[in-house]
């Protein structure tokens, strides 16, 4: 492996399970079930960052013909275009299962900071969970659950070390980061925003029950925000329960809901509306339909 080898990264399509280091090529198997969920619940995470502008999962760079690395998650200024990247990510993130190649990741590590790369994290799956932070010139150290990661210069956020692989806790800090991108803080400053609009309102009406009524669409109106920001739809059915709840403690939930849920009828408990077929003559409904045969 010190002689250069024969290979060159024109010789790698992408989609080709190879990387090279020094002109030899090594093999990448498929990602187990337990690698490919962290890899994808961790991308979202760094993706979604603020001051993030581009990230992606096994991208290919280039620095030299005899050389193509492709860290897990990459961050950084990534162009959306074809090929290979001629530059190393700021930040690389690795995930290490079982069966993990331990000299070829120490050589990978040593090539991505050497390639510019500032920081690359580790994400040990096997034993305790934790986090290797590697650095240029600078002794490796650990990070544990409930501890925070930095990257200065790269991300705005902190990132939990659970959040690299709990989607649970991946989810919180994504629904942060979607958030800040539309301009606030916290999911708590959504939900007191609106509930300080509403209550205005309610004063502007001049009654109690105005109040009252004020505060539900303000409470209603941070539940419709953190929808739209998690990218859930929600139909005719699911926006009337909604605005006919006057349960300051159900909506309240269903905030708290929505801020983890995979679905708009996780949060709700409704399933999406479907719409009635129409009979074939005077667009009238089947059950329409029906009940006009039986009086004829």
């Amino acid at each position: 492996m010190f002689a250069p080898g024969p290979f060159r990264a024109e010789h790698i399509r992408p989609g080709d399970p190879y990387e090279l280091s020094n002109g030899h090529s090594i093999l990448c198997m498929p990602t187990g079930q337990r690698g490919g969920r962290a890899n994808l619940t961790g991308g979202s995470v760094l993706e979604t960052d603020p001051a993030v502008k581009a990230a992606g999962v096994d991208i290919g760079f280039s620095e030299n013909p005899s050389h193509l690395r492709a860290p897990d998650v990459s961050v950084g200024d990534i162009p959306n275009e074809p090929g290979w990247a001629s530059k190393a990510p700021p930040l690389a993130v690795e995930y290490a299962d079982r069966g993990q190649d331990e000299a070829d990741l120490k050589s990978k590590i040593s090539e991505l900071l050497g390639a510019g790369t500032h920081l690359v994290w580790v994400v040990r799956l096997t034993g305790p969970r934790r986090v290797e932070i590697h650095a240029k010139g600078k002794a490796m150290r650990l990070a544990k659950p409930g501890e925070e990661l930095l990257a200065p210069g790269i991300l705005q956020n902190s990132v939990p070390v659970d959040a690299l692989y709990d989607r649970d806790a991946a989810h919180e800090a994504t629904l942060r980061n979607l958030l800040q991108r539309k301009g606030y803080a916290s999911l708590e400053a959504v939900i007191a925003e609106s509930k300080l609009e509403g209550k205005a309102e309610g004063k502007l009406e001049g009654k109690a029950e105005g109040e009252i009524d004020g505060e539900l669409r303000g409470i209603r109106g941070a539940l419709f925000a953190v929808l739209a920001a998690r990218g859930l739809t929600v139909d005719e059915a699911q926006r009337r329960a909604i605005e006919a709840s006057r349960d300051k403690a159900q909506l309240d939930a269903w905030i708290l809901g929505a801020a983890v849920a995979a679905s708009t009828e996780d949060v709700l408990g409704h399933k999406p509306e479907k719409k009635a077929r129409t009979a074939a003559a005077g667009g009238r409904s089947p059950d329409a339909a029906r009940a006009s045969r039986r009086k004829a």
